[in-house]
């Protein structure tokens, strides 16, 4: 039996990347998974490989979660036809990155959309489901960067930094009714080509690790018992550059 078997979980950004890290060690140990993303192609054809190598129950949901209808949608079909939820990774995320003062508005509104109010969206969802079933968990991906930002950040460790107090008020507010909460902070992750996350000011010999890397740590939280919390989490390359960081 999988470490997540019988469990239902929601993943945002959960066909490329870290996300899609995450789905597949989900998928391995057993988990029914929702996978929601903007690109419906992208979604399907993650869906149908993780169906095909673990024989794993997977909904692909086509869903902007920066849009609040999206977002309610995808909750009310995840429950409708799975019947609960046990683990929401909250991972669709976006950086652009300039400096400072170049920052648009519509540039710093655009991240903080997708990766802090699409989070809160996702989270108050998930929150009266959970209610009403008796608990459940909630991980937040965040970033090194909500500590360490690097030039050129200013936008997405803002956001990642408000992702860190969203996840304490999450745990604050959840625990009465059996919710926990934590955030897992990757460090520099090869995602490419699909994304970087790290931004232009990375150097092209900075160690990275894979996807798969940042999962292990995702599914060690969410096989954690009820009563336990990983509030904050910390993985990146042993050899990166982080503690003096500046």
């Amino acid at each position: 039996m999988g470490l997540l078997e019988g469990k239902t979980a929601i993943i945002t950004g959960g066909a490329t990347g870290i996300g899609r890290g995450i789905a597949r060690a989900y998928a391995r140990e057993g988990a029914t998974l929702v996978l929601a993303s903007r690109k419906r192609d992208n979604l399907e054809a993650t869906a149908s490989e993780f169906r095909s190598e673990y024989g794993a129950t997977v909904l692909a949901v086509p869903t902007d979660a920066t849009v609040e209808s999206d977002v309610t949608d995808l909750f009310a079909r995840a429950t409708k036809e799975l019947g609960r939820l046990d683990v929401l990774v909250n991972n669709a995320g976006t950086g652009i990155y300039v400096p400072l003062d170049e920052m648009s508005l519509e540039n710093w509104e655009t991240v903080f959309a997708v990766n802090l109010t699409a989070a809160f969206l996702c989270t108050r969802e998930a929150i009266r489901v959970m209610k009403g079933q008796g608990g459940g968990r909630i991980i937040n991906i965040g970033s090194i960067s909500a500590t360490k930002p690097r030039p050129g950040q200013s936008a997405y460790s803002a956001s990642k930094a408000g992702l860190v107090s969203l996840t304490r008020s999450t745990l604050l507010e959840g625990r009465a009714f059996g919710i926990s909460a934590g955030c897992l902070h990757p460090g520099l992750v090869d995602v490419t080509p699909e994304s970087s996350y790290a931004g232009p000011t990375t150097t092209p010999d900075e160690p990275a690790i894979a996807p798969q890397d940042i999962a292990e740590a995702a599914l060690a939280m969410a096989q954690l018992p009820p009563h336990v919390t990983m509030l904050d989490t910390t993985v990146l390359p042993s050899h990166q550059i982080f503690i003096g960081r500046g």
